[in-house]
C-alpha cells in the first residue's frame, strides 16, 4: 500500500493484480509494459535479508514450500518476458525502509525501458 501511494504521488498510473498476466503481478504499468511484483522477503527468499528466516519446526516442509515459491516466480517471470513484458521485483524490506525510494526506482526502470524502445526509431 505504501509503495502504491508513493508511485501514485509520482504520477505513475497502474493497475492492480492483473490476473490475465502470468503470476498476477501486484502492480502493472500497461503504458510501460512493466509488471511489478512486491515480494515478501520470507516467502520469496530474499537472499541475505534479515526477514528471510526459516522456521525450525517442520523444516523439510518449509524448504519444499520455499523452493516451489522461488521456482514459480522464475516460471512466471519467464512467461512475462516471453510475452514482451518487463519485470521489476520490489522487496518487502526495501519498501519498509523507503517506499519513496522504491517508487523512484520503479519510475527510473520504467523510463529506461521506454527510452531504450524509442532509440533508433525516427
Amino acid at each position: 500500500m505504501r509503495l502504491r501511494s508513493a508511485m501514485h504521488a509520482m504520477g505513475l498510473r497502474f493497475r492492480l493484480h492483473v490476473s490475465e498476466l502470468p503470476g498476477c503481478p501486484d502492480i502493472v504499468l500497461p503504458k510501460h509494459r512493466l509488471a511489478v511484483f512486491v515480494h515478501g522477503c520470507f516467502w520469496h527468499r530474499h537472499a541475505d535479508c534479515k526477514y528471510c528466516t526459516t522456521p525450525a519446526a517442520n523444516a523439510e516442509f518449509w524448504k519444499a514450500k520455499f523452493s516451489r515459491n522461488v521456482e514459480r516466480d522464475r516460471e512466471n517471470s519467464k512467461r512475462l518476458v516471453e510475452a514482451g513484458w518487463r519485470i521489476y521485483v520490489a522487496w518487502e524490506c526495501d519498501i519498509k525502509r523507503s517506499p519513496a525510494a522504491v517508487a523512484e526506482a520503479v519510475q527510473l526502470f520504467a523510463k529506461s525501458m521506454m527510452s531504450s524502445r524509442t532509440e533508433g526509431q525516427g
